[in-house]
Formats: structure tokens, sequence, C-alpha cells
């Protein structure tokens, strides 16, 4: 998809209503007070060689930084933080969804508040042996 794309999805979530319950979307998860969008990325490797593994993860990261310039062109400057202080108290505590799920596949989110509604951008990381998958979250439910 391209960044145009992307910034399509990004908006026709931000004005979609949440479901009661979590299940699929034709472009991610919903749930109570989210959306998650899977906009590009996440291939198996397989056996392809290291030269393709860094092409695919370069895709992405390029993707990743054209999106974020966007929606800081429209938004202003990103919050970002790193999530290991969330990973650390998911040990001993129940963080609500969709926070728990972006601390355990991403160690980075730039993080817009955008009227009523957050907005994050990360890189999710499913193992080593998948490339890293370009995601977007819109959601209601503040940052832990």
């Amino acid at each position: 998809m391209t960044t145009a794309e992307h910034l399509e999805t990004i908006d026709r979530l931000r004005t979609r209503d949440f479901p009661d319950v979590r299940g699929r979307s034709e472009v991610g998860v919903s749930g109570p007070g989210y959306h998650l969008a899977e906009l590009g990325g996440s291939r198996w490797y397989g056996d392809e060689d290291a030269a393709d593994r860094v092409a695919g993860e370069d895709q992405v990261s390029a993707e990743y930084d054209a999106l974020q310039q966007r929606l800081e062109e429209r938004w202003g400057r990103a919050d970002s933080f790193t999530v290991m202080s969330l990973r650390l108290r998911a040990l001993t505590e129940e963080l609500p969804e969709p926070w728990r799920q972006v601390c355990g596949t991403t160690e980075q989110v730039d993080l817009w508040r955008v009227e009523e509604r957050w907005v994050a951008l990360y890189e999710a990381r499913w193992g080593a042996d998948h490339s890293p998958q370009l995601t977007a979250v819109v959601t209601v439910v503040d940052p832990p």
C-alpha cells in the first residue's frame, strides 16, 4: 500500500465505531475501544537470504518514515516512547487492549492525541523469521 492508502485507512478508523467484542476486521483486529490496522510487511522469510531480509526490513522502515512524516504534518510531532516499562508492568498486572498487544510486539511507539482518540504508529515484530509489520492503532483507551 502507499502512504496515501495508509492515511486513508487511519482516517477511516478514526471515524468508525468500535465493536462490542474483539474480532478480525478488513485491515486487522478491532475490539471494544480500539482498531488495530496491519498496514504492511509481516511476511515469513523462510529460506530467503540475508540481502532479501534486509531489503524487506528497509522497505517497512521507509514506509514507516513516510507515514510518520505525513502524520506529523497533520498533527504535530509525535510523542515517542519505548514500551519497556509497559512490558514490565504486564508481568504483574493486566494491561488493557490494545496496549497489551502493542507492548508485546514492539519496542517503540509514536503517539498522537487527535480529538478524543489516540493514534499510535509502530513496527510490530512477530519473530526472527518474519519481517516487521507497519501497524497503526486508533483507540479511546488511554495509554497505561
